[in-house]
Order: C-alpha cells, then structure tokens, then sequence
C-alpha cells in the first residue's frame, strides 16, 4: 500500500503536521496585515511612501537579523523549541504594538514590528525543514507545498482584518486635507486611527501565546533532529558549494521582493487607478484591497492545484512555466496605463506566485538531511529581498510621473526583473530537482 506524504517507515507524522502547519497560516496572517499598513502608517503620520516602506524595512529585517542565530538555536536544541522561541517573540512583538501606540509615535512600532519578524524568522527557519523531515524524500516538495497552502489562508485573514478592522475604521480624511491640520488637530486624528490599528495585533498577540501553549503540551517528532553540533563554518563551506543551493538562496531574495512589492504597491496602483476615475481616496483604497484579496484566493486555490501538478511535473519545469507567465503579465501591470486590465493582470500575477517559495525552498534543501538547519537560515535569510526591494519600488512611485507614464506602473519594472531570476533559475534546475 502506497505511504502517506506524512509518514515514514509504517509511522504517522498526521497530529504534528496539522499543528505546524497552523504556524504556515498564523506568519501568513502577520504578513498580510502588514502589507496594507504601508499606506496606512503614511497616512496617519502625513509621511511619504518611501518613509511608510519603513515597516516593510523592519518587518523583513527581523528575518533577516534572526535567520542564522535561529538555526544554530535549532541545531542546538531541537525544531520544536524553535517553534516555540519563535511564537514567543511573536506574540511578544505583537503586544508590544500597545505601548507603541501611548508613544505616539512611528519608530516604536518599527521596535514591534521587528520583534514581531524575529520570532516569524525562529518560525520559518524551524517549520519549513520540520516539515520536510515528516516524511520521504522522495515526497519533501510536494508536502513542503501542502503545509504552504495554509499560509495564504492566514494570508486572506490578515487581508480581511486590515480592510475590515483597519483601512475602513480610520478616519476617512484623505492625505491631502490631513496636511492642512493643525498640530492638536493632526495628533486627535492620529491617536484614534492608532487605536484602530492596534487593536487586531493585540488580538493576535493572545491567540499566537495560546498556540505556544497548545504545541509546548504535544508530544513532537524528534527524527530530524539527530546532530546538537554547530559547527557553523564547515557547515556553510559545505551548502554553499551545491549549485542548487546557493542559486536558490539568490532566487529566493528575488522572489520574496517580487511577492511583497506585487502584494503591498497594489494599493498604491488601485488608488491612483481608480482615484484618476473620480473615486475618493479611502474608497479607493478599500476598493483595491478587496483585489488584493481575490489575488490571495487565487494564490490559495492556485497553491493547491500545483501541489496536485508536481505529482506529474518536475518542480523546476513547473517553476520555470509559471515565471515566464508571470513575466507576461507583470509586462501587462506596467503597460496598461489607467486601465482595469493592469489591475487584473496586477491580480493574476499572485496565480504565478503560488508555487514559487516552497518550490525553491524545496528544490534547494533537497538531500541536505541535518545540514537543512542551516540551509533552511540561508533561504530565510533571503527573504530579505522584501525588505530590500520595496523601498526601490517606493522611491519610484514617489516621482509621480517617469517617461510620460505614471510612475507606479513604472515601478513594477523591478518586479518584472525578478521573474527574470526566478525564469533562469527554474531552467537551470527543470532536470536536476
């Protein structure tokens, strides 16, 4: 009788897999509340878009900083302790968002925001090679693209939160008449829509404990975790001499740029779109959110139908077809000036991206066994490209207008490159993964 993706050798990983794959959908929610706070954070402290990306700076630096250090806390102890630091400093991060607020200003909640990533950082780099480790090899990918399907699941709940609980609670002034207030005017106005704000991370920051409690009482598998040595240098000299390994670690950079820029400037995108159409600023943009939660439906569904494909096609092919298409219509976000197609094609784009992170985190960790601890840190740490690259994009859209176009389209250049990457990277590896 064929074995299940969640076994191996007669034994069943079910009740393990089920919990750490909840932790798939509760960074996915982090991820996707933080997004739209972009222009949220740039409207209520009258800033730029280039000074709001700040939180994109914070949010992605946290997995950057922690990336390492959480692999060899890992390595040390084991992956369920550091699911545990990493949904402790979480929900540290996210409760950290109410003395932020008393402050009155922006920087704190920079503080928080980078807690918060440190503790996603600790749970990245332990969930994604755990679940790898519940299983054959042979079914690695295919599992990895499971437990990733519920995170854009948490990815839609963090959507939901920010549109419903967030973007239209705050006050509706738009940002030109904030700028006209007078300083007690602007800090009224700012300390009400920074109550709104906080109020879904609080929540969160309770349920995130009451999930550490949940996996500190369950008895986890330990096959993965068979090595308590460091050994930190001749570990890297010997990942990073795999070719698969050390191109993926670059293509993941990219990718993560490409789905934090696609995912946080289609609220820009919309609201000059549909600004250009007579629409008020907040209906705009709560109008493009609700598009950016068809593309996280798509990304979903879209998720789970290639995870059903890589039973029939090799991950690196399947990656390379998506890139390509990805690339066709990113041409489409940036040529259709004004119009509705871009939106749709801004939107279709997210289908493309469904497969791509797990699948190059799967291809790249393929065959490492103990050696993924530190593998694993080195893909996390690429996800550095979302705090990298955005602020780029930001200081595009911030010229207002490049080569008679608006500048917004213009910005979804960078975008469009890293396809490119992602295009190269799925040839070279169509036969080897």
């Amino acid at each position: 009788m064929k074995e299940s993706i969640v076994s191996k050798d007669g034994v069943s990983y079910l009740g393990p897999f089920i919990l750490i794959t909840a932790c798939f959908a509760l960074w996915g929610f982090a991820n996707d509340i933080t997004n739209p706070m972009v222009k949220a954070f740039s409207k209520i402290f009258r800033m730029s878009v280039t000074d709001g990306t700040l939180v994109q700076v914070a949010f992605y630096g946290g997995y950057f900083a922690m990336a390492f250090p959480a692999a060899m806390f890992i390595r040390k102890y084991t992956y369920k302790a550091g699911v545990l630091l990493g949904l402790g400093l979480y929900a540290l991060g996210a409760l950290s968002f109410f003395p932020a607020k008393l402050t009155g200003d922006y920087h704190p909640f920079l503080l928080a925001y980078f807690i918060m990533t440190c503790g996603l950082s600790f749970l990245e780099t332990s969930c994604n090679p755990y679940i790898l480790s519940m299983g054959t090899e042979e079914t690695a990918t295919r599992r990895l693209n499971l437990a990733q399907a519920f995170n854009p699941i948490g990815s839609l709940m963090g959507m939901y939160v920010a549109m419903n609980f967030i973007q239209n609670k705050l006050h509706p002034m738009d940002t030109a008449e904030r700028a006209q207030l007078s300083q007690a005017e602007f800090e009224a106005v700012r300390d009400s829509d920074l109550s709104v704000l906080i109020a879904p991370y609080l929540v969160i920051g309770v349920v995130i404990f009451i999930m550490l409690l949940v996996i500190r009482a369950t008895r986890m598998p330990r096959n993965a975790d068979q090595s308590t040595s460091i050994d930190f240098i001749p570990t890297l000299k010997r990942i990073f001499t795999l070719k698969r390994y050390r191109y993926g670690v670059l293509t993941q950079f990219f990718y993560v740029g490409a789905q934090i820029m696609c995912w946080t400037f289609v609220i820009q995108y919309g609201t000059h779109l549909f600004t250009s159409q007579g629409m008020e600023e907040q209906a705009a943009e709560v109008l493009s959110q609700k598009y950016n939660i068809v593309a996280m439906i798509i990304f979903c569904v879209s998720r789970f139908i290639c995870t059903f494909i890589l039973r029939y096609v090799k991950p690196g092919k399947l990656l390379m077809v998506l890139a390509v298409v990805a690339l066709i219509l990113t041409g489409g976000v940036i040529f259709c000036v004004e119009s509705i197609w871009g939106m749709y094609c801004l939107v279709g784009v997210s289908a493309c991206m469904s497969l791509m992170f797990p699948t190059i985190y799967g291809i790249a960790l393929k065959g490492m066994g103990d050696d993924a601890k530190f593998g694993a840190a080195g893909l996390i740490m690429a996800i550095l490209g979302g705090s990298v690259l955005p602020p780029l994009q930001a200081f595009i859209i911030d010229c207002k207008t490049l080569f008679g176009m608006p500048a917004v389209n213009v910005s979804f250049i960078l975008p469009f490159i890293c396809f490119v990457v992602i295009v190269i990277y799925g040839y070279n590896m169509r036969r080897e993964s």
